[in-house]
């Protein structure tokens, strides 16, 4: 089984920009989908976007997120990477990468209660001061 660990956050002003990782351990890594996650206090998980496990690593974005977030992965090293640009004070939120074999489940996994990703990280705290 994979397991996840989120590392890179931290504190950042606003407008700037940070690249978190997900580090993978076990040899299954390249059979996965991922997926990067976040939660703000009080507030339900909401999806960043998510990567195929093809060589061509397609990726999916909601509306919401799309243009300044930037998803990519190097199976090579175990690892899936969240680029992040512009941050506001509002991305504060701790941030979780997930894996599961099947790209749609991490797609509709916080609008399906059928649906859950198979593996979770501990998650990386993201401050974004003002």
């Amino acid at each position: 089984q994979v397991q996840l660990v989120e590392s890179g956050g931290g504190l950042v002003q606003a407008g700037g920009s940070l690249r978190l990782s997900c580090a993978a351990s076990g040899r299954t890594f390249s059979n996965y989908a991922m997926g990067w996650f976040r939660q703000a206090p009080g507030k339900e998980r909401e999806l960043i976007g998510a990567i195929s496990r093809r060589s061509g690593f397609s990726t999916y974005y909601p509306d919401s997120m799309k243009g300044r977030f930037t998803i990519s992965r190097d199976n090579a090293k175990n690892t899936m990477y969240l680029q992040m640009n512009s941050l506001k004070p509002e991305d504060t939120a701790v941030y979780y990468c997930a894996a599961d074999l099947v790209l749609h489940t991490l797609v509709v996994a916080t609008t399906d209660k059928d649906k859950n990703p198979e593996v979770w990280g501990q998650g990386t705290l993201v401050t974004v001061s003002s």
